[in-house]
Parts: structure tokens; C-alpha cells; sequence
């Protein structure tokens, strides 16, 4: 039987090296840990988690937790769910791919196009809904002088043109926007609690589904966490700072956000306004709104990787320009709302997908034997406990008031197994956890069918 390929190890570039226009080139290794932990911070701080602090809050409608609870809920989220993204950097910074050009030594070359394609999906809504965030929180700042296109318009450029030298914009998000982010998250803090927000009651009956809620946020970059991880000159660097820079922003980031709703009655809509109302809010909130621009440079990045694995030698500068005019086609013209419910269900892939991975990757030997190359053979046996992990997912799930049809199939499932939903399942757990212990359970056998 033929041997594996294996990727080699990557040199360290010079610190001047960008990202290559093509995946035939080698990887620079040019990101050390404040570099990693800058981005992911950033990432954490986020003007959706401000208004989505009222799902970690109240996640069961009308039975919210208590403040104590909530914060807890949303370190304990955090670190979860951080984990398994730091988990899924690891073999990026190890190989020097991309994610999704490390799932051919998970599936196989050409059934990897499957999630690529589907993450190139997920990664043009959630570059649209960042576009149309942004262009929302620049109204909230300055009204409606400035058209709603215009500010879409405007984050969208700056978005492509980050795109263009990913890696110098890495550098350029660590040595000031991290600085201004942080400052205006310290300002804002101190403004809100000296408005007093009433911040007593509550029970802890919702902080099952809280945590669940938080996991969820965090697990969303899973699909992209390879894409930056590896330029990283360490995998401890990478691991470190996704768990580190992600974690203690994003808590920072929804407890803010539970103050600030406090003081509008938990009125989602109005989230914003004690920001902007606070003594030079408009300029700490500005810097807020300016920095999600990281946000969409992410995705849209991501998206230019995943369409990569598919034509490898295309220069990403040029797909990223394209995605870029096309992000900002669909935050013009899409009804981005609407597009939540899909994008929850594309979501719904990528925790198992990626559990499969690391017990593959880490515990079952697959570190020493990855093929990331164009030929590498299929592996349809991967697929099962992936297809498991994703009905785990949808069985645990707890409807919700409105049902699609989409969740009226599940419940019909779930009513013919006998299975009942219980407040303290996490259906991304649930999903994590079937799913590889599935891939463990199924390498006996597929270890004696290679042989």
C-alpha cells in the first residue's frame, strides 16, 4: 500500500512575508501570540454580542438567570467552546493549511468540496450580516444623513482592502485597534455602571441552555480557525490565543451587554443607546463599530481559503475582490434577517464535522499520516459519524415557539425514539460528543478494511 503524504514542516519567513496567492506556495509563519491573541480578541468584542447578551440572560423566554449566573454562563460558554476552535488551529499551524484544505486528510480530496462548499455559504451570509451590523451601528452614531448603501458601501472596501495583505492586517489590528478597543470597552464599562443598572433577580434554572447559547457563538468560528492558525509560529501561540484573547473578550463583551440592557429594559432594539448616550459614547462606540470591520474581513478571507481548496492555484487577491463585491451585493439587496434561520442549520454541520477531526487527527494517530494533497483518496467512512453527530445535534435541540418545517421534522423524530428534551441538554455537546465517539467506536473497523 502506497504511503501517506505528509506535509512537511514549514520554515519561519521573515516578518515582512504575507499570505501566498496561491496553496501551491508554502505558508509564512510570521503570527506569534499577541499577534493571535489581539485577532481573537477582537473577534470576542462583537456589537451583535451586546444585543445576543439577551439570549445568554434569558434563553427560555421570561425566566432569565440571575447576573451571577449569566456571568458564569458566559465563562463557562466560552472556555468550551474556545477550546474546540484552539483544538481545530492546532494541525493548521502544524501543516500549514487552510481548514478547509485539512479536511482532505479527514475525508479525501474531493469530498471535502462538500463542507467547503457549504462554509462558503455560511461565510458569504454571516460577510453580508457583519456589513449590514456595521453599516446599522454607524445610524445608531449618525443617524440617517448618511444612507444605510453608503456605509455598507464604505465597510465593504475596507474589507476587501484588508483582504489584499491579510497578515499585515493582523499586525495592524494588534498595534491599534486592540489598544482603541480595549480603551472604549473600559470607558463604556465605567460609564454604564455608573448608571446603576438594576442588575438583582432571576434564578438559575436557564443556565444549561445559557451555556449551550455561548458555546454556539464561540463554535461559529470552527470552520475559519485553521485559515489564521496557520501562519502561526507555534501551535501553543495559536491555542493560546483563541482560548485566551477569545474568551476573556467575548465575556467582557456580553456582560457589557447585559448592563446595557438593563438600563432599556431588556429592550434588544435599543441595546445600543446607553453606549451612545454616555459622555463621548459616540466616539467609543464609533471605534466599536469600526473595528467589526475585522469581523468581515474574517469571513471574507475565510470564504477566499475555502474557494481555494476547490482551485487551488487562483489568485486570492482577485477572489477576494470578487467575494468582497458580492458580500457587499447580498447586505444591499438580501433580507439579512431571514437568513439567520439557514445559517443556524449550516452551523449545525461544523461542531461534529470538526469532533471527527480531532479524535481523528489527535487521538487516533491521523497527526502522523494527514494528506492534504489533491489526490488524497476518499473516505466515506468519516462520513457516518459526522451524518450522527448532526442528527445528535437536531435531536437535543429544543423547538422553539415557531416552528418551521425543518423543526416539526425533528420533533416527529423525537417523538417516535421516545426521546425527551430535558432544560439542561446542550445540543452542541450532544452533537460534539456522538459524534466522536462515534469516529472511536468505528476505527476498529476501518482501520481493519485499510489493511
Amino acid at each position: 500500500m502506497a504511503s501517506a503524504h505528509v506535509d512537511p514542516v514549514e520554515v519561519v519567513d521573515p516578518k515582512g512575508s504575507e499570505v501566498p496567492l496561491t496553496l501551491d506556495e508554502e505558508a509564512p509563519k510570521t503570527l506569534g501570540l499577541l499577534d493571535q491573541g489581539a485577532f481573537w480578541a477582537n473577534l470576542g468584542v462583537s456589537l451583535l454580542g451586546f444585543s445576543g447578551a439577551l439570549l445568554l440572560l434569558d434563553p427560555l423566554g421570561g425566566r432569565p438567570l440571575t447576573f451571577t449566573g449569566a456571568v458564569l454562563a458566559a465563562v463557562v460558554g466560552s472556555l468550551i467552546g474556545t477550546v474546540m476552535v484552539g483544538l481545530a488551529a492546532i494541525p493548521g499551524t502544524r501543516t500549514g493549511r487552510p481548514a478547509m484544505m485539512l479536511l482532505r486528510g479527514l475525508f479525501g480530496a474531493r469530498l471535502s468540496y462538500v463542507p467547503t462548499v457549504l462554509n462558503i455559504v455560511q461565510m458569504l451570509g454571516w460577510g453580508a450580516f457583519e456589513l449590514w451590523v456595521i453599516a446599522r451601528g454607524a445610524e445608531a452614531i449618525f443617524g440617517t444623513a448618511v444612507p444605510y448603501e453608503a456605509w455598507v458601501i464604505v465597510a465593504g472596501v475596507v474589507t476587501i482592502t484588508l483582504t489584499i495583505r491579510p497578515l499585515g492586517a493582523l499586525r495592524l489590528l494588534r498595534r491599534y485597534v486592540t489598544a482603541g478597543v480595549v480603551l472604549s470597552m473600559v470607558w463604556l464599562s465605567v460609564a454604564l455602571a455608573m448608571k446603576g443598572p438594576a442588575l438583582a433577580g432571576g434564578s438559575w434554572e436557564a443556565f444549561a441552555p445559557a451555556v449551550d447559547y455561548v458555546i454556539a457563538l464561540s463554535v461559529s468560528w470552527v470552520p475559519m480557525a485553521a485559515d489564521i492558525a496557520r501562519h502561526s509560529r507555534s501551535s501553543r501561540a495559536a491555542f493560546t490565543g483563541v482560548v485566551g484573547g477569545y474568551t476573556i473578550a467575548q465575556v467582557a463583551c456580553l456582560v457589557l451587554g447585559i448592563a446595557a440592557l438593563a438600563l432599556v429594559g431588556n429592550t434588544e432594539d435599543r441595546v445600543w443607546d446607553p453606549f451612545v448616550a454616555a459622555p463621548l459614547g459616540g466616539l467609543f462606540f464609533g471605534i466599536l463599530v469600526l473595528r467589526e470591520v475585522d469581523q468581515s474581513f474574517a469571513n471574507v478571507y475565510s470564504t477566499t481559503m475555502s474557494i481555494q481548496n476547490l482551485a487551488p492555484r487562483w489568485d486570492r487577491r482577485l477572489v477576494s475582490t470578487v467575494i468582497g463585491v458580492f458580500t457587499i451585493g447580498i447586505a444591499l439587496l438580501a433580507d439579512v434577517n431571514s437568513y439567520g434561520a439557514f445559517l443556524s442549520v449550516i452551523g449545525a454541520v461544523f461542531v461534529p464535522m470538526f469532533a471527527v477531526l480531532v479524535v481523528d487527527y489527535f487521538l487516533l494517530g491521523g497527526a502522523s499520516r494527514w494528506n492534504t494533497a489533491g489526490d488524497a483518496p476518499s473516505r466515506w467512512s468519516m462520513i457516518v459519524p459526522w451524518i450522527l453527530g448532526f442528527v445528535a445535534f437536531w435531536i437535543v435541540t429544543a423547538p422553539p415557539e415557531e416552528m418551521s418545517w425543518w423543526d416539526r421534522a425533528w420533533v416527529w423524530v423525537r417523538e417516535t425514539i421516545g426521546f425527551v428534551h430535558q432544560p439542561w441538554m446542550s445540543a452542541t455537546l450532544a452533537a460534539f460528543l456522538a459524534a466522536a465517539l462515534a469516529t472511536l467506536l468505528l476505527h476498529p473497523l476501518t482501520r481493519r478494511r485499510a489493511q
